[in-house]
């Protein structure tokens, strides 16, 4: 199985407006009433601090995009953090509005690749972290919700406030008369959890304020190259055979690999299938060299165009780039790898 990389790859890069010339990576995307595609990227204007925002941009062919607004359309600071980042937004329309599931970290942190892996982050220059008595590097996630797809106002936060939670994900419509949300709660590992690496989580609300606690849904299998955790990497997609959800898997040496299971379309807390190899890894220079982080694609947007799916990652946290495939190959790859 291969996914299609775009011949115009990265698609979307940094620059133009100071707030996002470090980086634009990491996307929600989704299509308008009128058949646009609105992409909202995250975007720093530099490593120190390394904070970012939510900016919005547009396309009519999911390609080709441009900016919508010279400022962000969601910030931190609409949260009452004027120092903090919101992060990797995940959107969908559901009943003729927008949702944006994003993450939080309240405060800065500057931020400058090794070159080994994972960056060096140091919250240590600001005594926010300290001074409010939380874990440094903390991230909470929550719900923004928008009428017209630009002007977004807080709903709703969707994990506590005191443990590690990201990779927020809304399925696009009711399951059983209530809503649904994929998470990765990163202390909830351990016997008591029922896994030894952060997993995939999901939770139910009746109306997207109050949330239930989570029930595990998938576990890291293949250690080669999902060994540390694995989390959502975008929106699930209906499909006739179950829900289609592509995730990210990080091996030992920090490389992002994407993976994608099915799960029952009535109880989607049930796995019914599920890649044993990554369908998509680093391969390109965009892939494995960027200003933060190498060897890393990010999948956070998928949508349905004409029997493909269209899916938007982040490059290396620098850039955005688009691969396709067709749904049903790519759903039947994943009941049957052999095929």
């Amino acid at each position: 199985m291969r996914l299609t990389r775009h011949e115009n790859n990265p698609i979307v890069a940094p620059g133009g407006a100071g707030w996002r010339k470090a980086a634009a990576f990491n996307p929600g995307v989704v299509q308008t009433g009128d058949g646009k595609f609105y992409m909202y990227e995250r975007a720093a204007g530099s490593l120190r601090p390394f904070r970012t925002s939510i900016g919005l941009l547009e396309s009519d062919d999911g390609v080709r995009f441009k900016p919508v607004s010279e400022q962000p359309v969601f910030t931190a600071d609409r949260l009452g953090f004027p120092d903090g980042s919101v992060e990797d937004a995940r959107v969908v329309r559901i009943d003729g509005l927008y949702y944006m599931c994003y993450a939080l970290q309240p405060y800065a942190f500057d931020c400058w690749p090794t070159g080994t892996g994972l960056p060096a982050y140091y919250p240590e220059n600001y005594p926010q972290w300290a001074d409010n008595g939380v874990e440094p590097m903390i991230t909470r996630s929550g719900i923004a919700v928008s009428e017209d797809g630009i002007r977004f106002e807080q709903l709703a936060y969707t994990t506590p406030a005191d443990i590690d939670d990201r990779d927020n994900a809304l399925f696009p419509e009711k399951i059983g008369g209530r809503y649904a949300i994929l998470r990765r709660p990163m202390p909830y590992v351990g016997e008591k959890y029922g896994t030894d690496t952060p997993g995939i989580w999901i939770g139910y609300s009746d109306d997207l304020l109050a949330w239930s606690e989570p029930e595990l849904v998938a576990v890291a299998e293949n250690p080669e190259w999902e060994g540390t955790k694995i989390g959502a990497a975008a929106t699930p997609v209906k499909t006739e055979r179950g829900w289609l959800v592509l995730y990210h898997g990080v091996d030992k040496q920090s490389i992002y690999r994407v993976g994608a299971l099915m799960l029952d379309l009535e109880n989607p807390r049930k796995v019914i299938a599920r890649t044993r190899l990554p369908i998509m890894e680093p391969e390109t220079y965009y892939e494995k060299f960027g200003l933060v982080l190498p060897n890393v694609v990010f999948p956070t947007a998928n949508l349905v165009v004409d029997d493909l799916l269209y899916v938007y990652y982040g490059c290396c946290d620098t850039s955005i780039g688009l691969a396709t495939v067709p749904l049903k190959e790519l759903v039947d790859y994943v009941f049957d790898p052999e095929s």
